[in-house]
């Protein structure tokens, strides 16, 4: 059995029955607690796009995956510490979880220094949850304004993780409309458990892991 090869499978027709061309969706194959040996099953059946959430598990296992195979891309996906923010941008090709001033600036400077541009998404927490990350809808609209017009990152677009005890497809729809007030048409949202309504909302980019690499342990 091969789960990656399934999920395509059913990715293709998710994206026919919500009228999307499934080369305008961008798969991102969450391996965060994965093994490098089971990655590497899913880079040799040739996908090349990956999201981890904890910086320290991609130092641990990305350098040599990577060295590898060269076009890799590696999606940052997990909330963002300043002081991690150098390795971040080091090791990563896409942030997916922007959310303070303060890591919008640290980001800003070492792009500077570096010269090494990345692809950014803002994070919005629809669901105003306290607990968890993103900035809160009532500050978004300024927040994205300040991006956009004081600093240099290519921001793409936004993402969101919807609270768990709620329909996504609202949360979904907010972030959408949200990214069109902008000319953000990158939507970077839906998992395992709601890929599919995210298709039908306008998601550009889906971060599945379940599905590509089973249950954690």
């Amino acid at each position: 059995m091969n789960r990656y090869k399934d999920f395509l499978h059913a990715l293709k027709k998710s994206a026919q029955h919500a009228n999307r061309k499934i080369e305008d969706i961008e798969l991102i194959a969450v391996s965060k607690k994965k093994a490098a040996a089971d990655i590497k099953h899913v880079i040799n059946d040739g996908h090349l796009s990956f999201g981890e959430n904890q910086i320290q598990e991609i130092e641990r296992k990305w350098p040599s995956l990577k060295k590898d195979n060269k076009n890799i891309i590696l999606h940052f996906i997990g909330s963002i510490q300043s002081r991690k923010v150098v390795s971040i941008h080091q090791n990563c090709n896409v942030i997916h979880s922007i959310d303070r001033m303060k890591i919008v600036k640290l980001f800003s400077e070492i792009e500077k220094e570096k010269n090494l541009p990345r692809k950014y998404f803002i994070q919005i927490n629809t669901g105003n949850e306290s607990q968890k990350s993103g900035v809160l809808l009532r500050d978004a609209e300024r927040f994205i304004e300040k991006c956009m017009s004081n600093y240099s990152l290519d921001i793409i677009g936004l993402m969101c993780l919807p609270p768990i005890d709620q329909d996504p497809r609202h949360h979904f729809l907010k972030l959408r409309d949200l990214g069109k007030n902008f000319n953000l048409s990158q939507l970077s949202m839906g998992m395992s458990g709601d890929y599919q309504i995210a298709l039908e909302c306008g998601a550009t980019h889906i971060r599945i892991g379940t599905h590509i690499f089973g249950e954690r342990n």
